[in-house]
């Protein structure tokens, strides 16, 4: 019997980066081939292989709650040879004025509309999607993050990263599961991507270790036995729940298979090949500062290692109970009382003071990625961050418009250091989901629809 002969060379290989190598009988997947042109799956058409040896566009969104006191968030053209004038909410962000652009006036159509002030509002945020008021049927929609995490997650060891500082919390408020107000990234319309609140574990997730793998191998064995057991007594009504279980088995087959194969022959290279930060302590942290300042640190690694591409950081829940006194000037309360604050001025100057520190956090991002060269561009110039809060004005709980800034150039395919005023456009396009369609172009994930909208954002 003659076996199948194998390809020469790469040269021989279908000009694609999903190329497989057969003999024998068997089929065996090549690893993610920078170097191959990459074909387009909607048209077929071949990148220019040219296009390939130029570092990737990655994306990540910094979420924080209850939204802002409208009249400290603004920004204002500057004149002519003059940086853009920002609002005292947005001072940390000053150095970056030239890096960034002031979407003013999006929304989710959606979110405005629902009945719920919060729950409503929040889980929905990166989907435009309908939030189930039924409590005992959780239900949003897939966000646009793992979208493109389902596309082309394949081409890095970890699809996307979900990072949060606060636990995600199963409690009831207001009749709703509080499982809407800890996640805004969704794996599908039932189950939202879990986030990590453990700097530890989000190292090893991205480092790896043998002795995850072999625990990983480990959970891989007994999930395949229970599935086998389950499938002989598995009544109708439960085959959902059984399909997300298998899917368990799925995620942790490919988790093991992307660690095996992480690496590249030609083309671009990450500038960064061990890390260059000590693993976290196993604990929780206990200091907010310090545990925010090392999870973005951990998003700047798993960018220049090439990790992922894909990110969604929570900086607290919605309804968050996180308290500010490590804050100079905020004292005795918690941040969903400053933010509901009945335009107390005391708790007002207080709520600014929030406001501050997280457009700071996001400021800390901002200038470590833009301090990373990569090739005559900064990592920053090939991002795009996301700052957005699910309401504007916390205290009205306003939905109408959403507080949201942009930073980074996606590649050098975005103009910066300007302001886009999405009220000028008119309500048939000021949707958010507009927004995404546009960077989830700039990421390589062409739709021709998604959440509430099929054309992308005038401007972006």
């Amino acid at each position: 019997m003659s076996l199948p002969i194998p390809p020469r060379s790469l040269r021989d290989l279908p000009t694609t980066r999903r190329a497989f190598l057969r003999g024998a009988g068997v089929s065996l997947a090549l690893p993610w081939l920078e170097s191959l042109p990459l074909r387009a799956a909607d048209t077929g058409k071949r990148v220019s292989q040219a296009a390939t040896s130029k570092p990737p566009v990655r994306f990540a969104c910094v979420y924080f709650s209850n939204g802002v006191e409208p009249i400290h968030w603004w920004a204002k053209p500057g004149g002519a040879d003059a940086a853009m004038q920002i609002g005292p909410c947005l001072q940390p962000m000053a150095p970056f004025r030239e890096d960034m652009i002031f979407l003013r006036g999006l929304f989710n159509e959606q979110a405005d509309a629902h009945k719920s002030p919060h729950l409503g509002r929040i889980p929905n945020l990166l989907s435009g999607a309908w939030v189930s008021t039924d409590q005992n049927d959780i239900h949003v929609g897939r966000t646009m993050d793992q979208i493109m995490a389902q596309q082309i997650g394949d081409r890095t060891p970890v699809p996307s990263l979900i990072l949060g500082i606060e636990p995600t919390e199963l409690r009831l408020e207001d009749g709703l599961s509080m499982l809407y107000g800890s996640c805004i990234s969704w794996a599908s319309e039932r189950k939202p991507a879990m986030k990590e609140i453990y700097p530890a574990r989000v190292f090893d997730l991205l480092i790896g270790n043998g002795k995850e793998r072999r625990l990983d191998r480990s959970i891989l064995d007994q999930v395949r036995v229970d599935a086998k057991d389950l499938q002989q007594r598995i009544g109708a009504s439960d085959r959902r729940k059984m399909d997300e279980y298998l899917e368990s088995i799925r995620d942790v087959e490919k988790r093991i298979e992307r660690a095996k194969r992480d690496g590249r022959l030609e083309g671009w290279q990450p500038g960064l090949t061990t890390p260059d930060m000590a693993r976290p302590g196993d604990p929780l942290p206990q200091n907010v500062p310090e545990h925010m300042k090392l999870m973005l640190d951990l998003i700047v690694l798993a960018f220049r290692m090439d990790k992922t591409r894909i990110v969604t950081c929570m900086l607290n829940n919605d309804l968050s109970q996180m308290n500010f006194g490590f804050l100079e000037g905020v004292r005795g309360s918690l941040h969903l009382d400053l933010t509901h604050n009945g335009r107390d001025p005391v708790r007002e100057a207080m709520y600014l003071k929030t406001n501050q520190f997280h457009v700071q956090q996001f400021a800390y991002l901002v200038g470590r990625l833009k301090a990373i060269d990569e090739g005559g561009q900064s990592l920053l110039d090939n991002s795009l961050l996301l700052f957005c809060s699910n309401l504007l004005d916390g205290d009205r709980h306003q939905a109408d418009q959403m507080p949201m800034l942009l930073a980074g150039r996606g590649g050098g395919s975005l103009k910066t250091g300007r302001i886009l005023d999405c009220l000028e456009l008119g309500n048939s396009n000021r949707r958010a989901c507009s927004l995404y369609l546009s960077l989830m172009d700039r990421m390589g994930v062409a739709l021709p629809r998604f959440g509430d909208s099929d054309q992308r954002l005038a401007g972006i």
